[in-house]
């Protein structure tokens, strides 16, 4: 049996949706999990020229999507960056973290390339939302670190689930993965959730004054792989 093309995938999930009688309410979907393709669009940007991706579930109520570059083909070792949404790094230029720079220098890694994808995942502030990452924020002004402050807030240090990232992937036809990553604990909730990590590839960007304390504690309390002695504006 023939596997469906990613076009042949988002014309049937498209179709599949119009009719589908909980299509306003994906939420109240009776199945254990369900991810399906809900739109498809050209995307050129300012580090190349995309093709985006939406997608519903029925788990999280999430908007997740993701950044295509090139042929799926037989979904093996494809190039990779699953981002944890952060619109502080992303939009606003925030330096209290590095997420502004990586999922730049991800979409131009894969732009090289010439195939791969960036996964947006939404889960501001490592899964716990945006308005309880800005308490988190207020938490590190008071001198606690970001794992810290994330227990304090109630959660845990890390809150993320990467199921449906893993389904999403599934669902167009990704079978392994080359990671962008620096965080071995993505290597093993992707591998979990049944995509193979065939490489991490190393994501690290040089420190700078202002988030060197917090790549300092992903290394230290969060286990990545981290060496933070590279040398950016004199620091």
């Amino acid at each position: 049996m023939d596997t469906p093309s990613i076009e042949q995938i988002i014309k049937e999930d498209i179709e599949f949706l119009r009719h589908c009688p909980g299509r306003d309410n994906c939420a109240a979907c009776e199945e254990s999990t369900c991810v399906m393709v809900a739109a498809v669009a050209d995307f050129p940007t300012a580090y190349g020229h995309f093709t985006i991706v939406g997608f519903v579930n029925n788990k999280d109520g999430k908007d997740h999507i993701m950044i295509v570059k090139g042929d799926i083909g037989d979904g093996e070792n494809i190039l990779l960056r699953v981002h944890s949404a952060c619109l502080t790094g992303d939009a606003l230029g925030s330096m209290r973290c590095d997420c502004g720079p990586q999922l730049h220098h991800a979409l131009e890694r894969i732009e090289q390339e010439g195939r791969g994808i960036v996964l947006y995942h939404q889960a501001e502030g490592r899964g716990i939302g945006l308005v309880n990452k800005l308490r988190a924020y207020a938490l590190q002004d008071a001198g606690y670190d970001t794992y810290d402050a994330n227990v304090m807030l109630g959660f845990p240090p890390d809150a993320r689930n990467y199921e449906i990232p893993a389904e999403m992937l599934k669902k167009i036809g990704v079978k392994s993965v080359r990671l962008l990553t620096n965080n071995p604990e993505k290597v093993a909730e992707l591998e979990q959730y049944g995509i193979k990590v065939t490489e991490r590839v190393p994501h690290e960007l040089p420190p700078h004054l202002h988030n060197r304390e917090y790549l300092k504690t992903k290394k230290e309390r969060f286990g990545h792989l981290l060496d933070l002695d590279h040398v950016q504006n004199g620091v």
